[in-house]
């Protein structure tokens, strides 16, 4: 089942476990994954809800008393010497030459070399201080990147030397997948030991936000507003767009099994099914007679390997050619995304708008939530559920969730988002009871 097929005029095609009985008819192919069982068309609503229902339980954690909040960033080049020397650290261990990082090079070379994600990590790491403080919660914001200064082994080791000794992380990702959560938390470990520091600093991680209200508010807000422009143009259509991830990675991505069995996820997984679940609460806030669908970006590497598709422009190019299918104009939302960065900056402001325009379609971009009230209140709310702090007002039971996936758990489970290369490291924040 080809990912561009999973979801055809908002009917996914699913692998469910109870989509078919045992007198089924062997002469078709089944999405169950067997040989023999006709595809069986439900609901988006009632995917997400089979799955909720045999997701493991959610188990809050203890509260505990942490003395920092570490916000975790992919980092970025903040001049034109930087880029190749962050590109090398973005792709170590895959011996990608420098010419070809050159070919990517060129999206932040047009950018004066510099990504805007450190400037937008230094402005929500103020505006987490900001709220904290308003609540108060005496939590100093600390800031480490993964891949470009400053290193998450510098700002633990400063850390240590401040008398730190529990942190609380914040991801700047949304939602389940490797690159997005089990790599950062091995990040963390690998950081640990390379500092010495294993056994002297404890870290644990908020959940993964896709379904906190905070994060979805500013799409609710940013979509809205886009159609009641775009309306007098005519029929508008809404793509939601994140970051394409390699087909076999999304499929292990959030927990493999449940009380009963194995998760019956569909082919992207943990990682599609939230965005899906993120977008039909964003459109059922907004509007849900506008049609709407999920799309990708960004995607890199072999060519030959299946990625998470359609391509935004690929689907773009697609809808502009049929005439039952053309809209008058198409809001573009980067529901994968938490800022304005170069992947905003350069794979939809620019290619993708230029492809609106090179077909004649008006659109728009929705914003990031960035820094906007509610993310950053959303944030916090996150850490108060984590903390043992007299004004411990909102907890993992009211914070509230926007989806019905959510929400999601404090510790990750051992089964969830693995290696593609198939290593096993050492993580944080991993339940092993």
């Amino acid at each position: 089942m080809s990912t561009d097929d999973l979801f055809r005029d908002g009917l996914p095609v699913l692998p469910l476990a109870d989509a078919h009985d045992d007198t089924h008819d062997d002469a078709h192919g089944c999405a169950c994954g067997t040989d023999g069982c006709e595809d069986v068309e439900i609901d988006l609503d009632d995917y997400l809800a089979e799955i909720a229902g045999q997701l493991p339980p959610v188990v809050p954690s203890e509260p505990v008393a942490y003395d920092a909040v570490l916000l975790v960033g992919f980092g970025g080049p903040e001049g034109q010497d930087d880029v190749l020397p962050y590109l090398r650290n973005v792709t170590r261990g895959r011996g990608i030459p420098d010419e070809r990082l050159e070919e990517v090079a060129v999206h932040y070379r047009a950018h004066g070399g510099v990504s805007p994600i450190n400037d937008q990590n230094r402005e929500l790491r103020a505006a987490l201080e900001t709220e904290l403080a308003r609540r108060g919660l005496d939590l100093p914001v600390l800031w480490g990147n993964r891949n470009w200064d400053p290193y998450l082994a510098d700002t633990l080791r400063s850390a240590a030397d401040a008398g730190h000794r529990r942190l609380l992380a914040i991801v700047t990702a949304a939602y389940s997948s490797y690159s997005g959560c089990r790599q950062y938390r091995e990040d963390l470990a690998g950081a640990l030991e390379a500092t010495g520091l294993t056994g002297t600093l404890h870290i644990d991680k908020v959940r993964q936000f896709f379904d906190n209200p905070g994060f979805v508010a500013p799409f609710v807000e940013g979509v809205r507003a886009a159609l009641d422009r775009l309306r007098t143009h005519g029929d508008v259509r809404v793509l939601f767009a994140t970051h394409s991830i390699p087909t076999a990675a999304a499929e292990v991505t959030g927990p493999q099994t449940g009380p009963d069995g194995p998760v019956g996820w569909a082919d992207g997984g943990a990682y599609e099914a939230q965005h899906y679940a993120v977008a039909n609460a964003v459109m059922a806030a907004v509007d849900d007679s506008v049609p709407w669908e999920l799309v990708y970006q960004s995607r890199s590497g072999d060519p030959r390997t299946p990625w998470l598709e359609p391509d935004i422009n690929d689907r773009l190019a697609e809808l502009a050619a049929d005439p039952d299918e053309r809209p008058d104009a198409v809001v573009i939302v980067p529901l994968g995304f938490v800022s304005d960065h170069m992947e905003v900056l350069w794979d939809l402001d620019t290619e993708a708008l230029d492809t609106c325009a090179e077909l004649g379609l008006p659109a728009e971009r929705v914003p990031t939530p960035g820094v906007h009230p509610a993310f950053v209140a959303g944030l916090v709310d996150l850490v108060a559920e984590r903390t043992a702090a007299p004004t411990r007002v909102p907890t993992q039971a009211t914070c509230g969730a926007a989806g019905v996936l959510g929400p999601w758990y404090d510790r990750c489970r051992p089964d969830c988002c693995p290696d593609p290369r198939g290593r096993v490291l050492p993580t944080v924040a991993e339940d092993v009871g």
